[in-house]
């Protein structure tokens, strides 16, 4: 593995007030050793004679900072993009994804996958939080891309036969691919969501889950539909209902069980859990008290602000939610319901919104940029992600500010949610390895892949 010393205007994402802007990192194979001010090189060899660096990068005008975590999507739905605009959710599942879905084969979800990849890695995101079908073949891609990801099956239950395949797919994955190409690869067991699974199945998940060592990745309360399906089905609201079924945790003292029949017990505190992440995409309509549940329960939350925008799903409590200290993520969800992967757009996004119902000092710059790096480490449990220091791990990006739109600077932070956009984004790394180098992909094949996919997705369309 090779060693850097790279210079550059570093934001580290471990402090509000930490930036260097004449500052210096150093790369050990797949590990940052050292990251400070211009000097830490010097400083390094002194202590070790032996270290010295086989590259050195002055990346002057750029500021290097943490890879960007998209914390939920489903990346093969880049075949999508553009096919089913303009409609409200569940219309455009049941109507146009789904049928869609139906006849891509695992073929088609690699080049979709691999599309994304290089829309991912041109916009600066080295890790995402996947779900969709055939995830053997989307962790082909990323193993092949360099990238690093947290992949899981969307498993739905509309049948048993249906519900137990994807649960068996899902396992199949974990024990094929958890810490496969040197760690970059994670698996979660990943049922889609309360609508469209049973309360038994999402037991027998959150059991199996347990089991292995898995986090859990579903979506909750992303519409009102949702809510009034869960409601006619349950009498209780998506959220509560999940926690009466033990899907978030259960409390040591009852060992087993539901929770609470309440549904809202974990309000006054749930001090003891087991150990299963839970990652929670979407969570819009959540009311105090189930903010607070999730919170005791130490429930990740991914949020995707455009997605929600565009199927007219309505506003995350984003604001709050940091206020009561949850961990929050975000996303961009699939293509089709974006319908690109940049994060920086996606940063600016969440940023407006939550001002435009809250109030203009509402989720300040860095909190954004913290949900894009190191928030979104977390909440997929990868915690050496999302932050330049020591003992992390090397995956880092350098934006180019020379241009005009960032121009002039007053606050490097500021730009880049307000006004950087992912094609600044000009050297990527990820694990130690360089991806993307002067603004030129190192190891992916654009044309090839833009070409294959493409043929790939209007083939499908036609046969529609």
């Amino acid at each position: 593995m090779t060693r850097y010393a790279i210079r550059g205007r570093i934001l580290p994402m471990i402090g509000a007030e930490i930036f260097y802007p004449d500052g210096e990192l150093l790369v050990d194979g797949d590990t940052l050793v050292a990251v400070g001010p211009r000097g830490v090189l010097e400083d390094y060899i002194g202590s070790r004679p032996d270290w010295q660096p086989e590259r050195v990068l002055d990346l002057k005008n750029h500021v290097v900072m943490p890879g960007l975590v998209n914390a939920h999507t489903h990346a093969a739905m880049t075949l999508l993009r553009g096919y089913a605009d303009d409609m409200p959710l569940m219309p455009w599942l049941e109507t146009k994804v789904w049928p869609f879905e139906a006849l891509m084969e695992p073929d088609d979800m690699y080049w979709g996958t691999m599309l994304a990849l290089c829309e991912m890695v041109r916009g600066g995101t080295t890790t995402m939080a996947d779900m969709y079908m055939n995830e053997d073949r989307v962790a082909d891609a990323v193993l092949e891309a360099g990238t690093r990801a947290v992949l899981c099956r969307g498993i739905t239950a509309f049948d048993s036969a249906n519900a137990e395949r994807g649960l068996r797919e899902n396992l199949e994955l974990f024990h094929r691919c958890q810490g496969a190409g040197e760690g970059r690869v994670s698996v979660f067991l990943g049922p889609h969501a309360p609508y469209t699974c049973t309360g038994e199945f999402l037991r027998e998940v959150r059991q199996e889950a347990e089991r292995v060592g898995a986090g859990l990745h579903i979506h909750l309360a992303e519409t009102l539909t949702e809510e009034r399906t869960i409601r006619e089905r349950t009498g209780l609201r998506p959220a509560v209902w999940l926690e009466e079924l033990g899907f978030f945790g259960f409390r040591e003292s009852e060992g087993s069980g539901a929770a609470g029949a309440s549904g809202v017990s974990g309000v006054s505190g749930v001090s003891d859990v087991s150990g299963v992440p839970v990652l929670a995409a979407h969570c819009v309509h959540l009311n105090e008290e189930e903010l607070l549940m999730l919170r005791n329960y130490g429930v990740r939350i991914a949020h995707n602000p455009e997605s929600n925008m565009k199927l007219n799903s309505g506003t995350a409590p984003v604001a709050r939610m940091l206020e009561l200290g949850l961990c929050v993520g975000l996303g961009t969800d699939g293509a089709s319901s974006n319908n690109d992967l940049d994060m920086f757009g996606e940063m600016r996004s969440a940023s407006l919104q939550q001002k435009l119902v809250k109030s203009p000092s509402a989720l300040k710059a860095y909190e954004v940029l913290r949900m894009a790096t190191a928030g979104g480490g977390e909440a997929l449990g990868l915690t050496r992600c999302g932050r330049l220091e020591p003992g992390g791990l090397a995956d880092l990006i350098a934006v180019d500010f020379a241009g005009s739109h960032l121009t002039p600077c007053f606050s490097e932070v500021s730009h880049l949610v307000n006004c950087a956009r992912g094609s600044d984004v000009r050297f990527v790394m990820v694990n130690g390895r360089v991806l993307m180098e002067q603004g030129a992909l190192t190891g992916l094949d654009e044309e090839k892949i833009c070409f294959e996919a493409a043929r790939r997705a209007h083939g499908i369309a036609g046969r529609l």
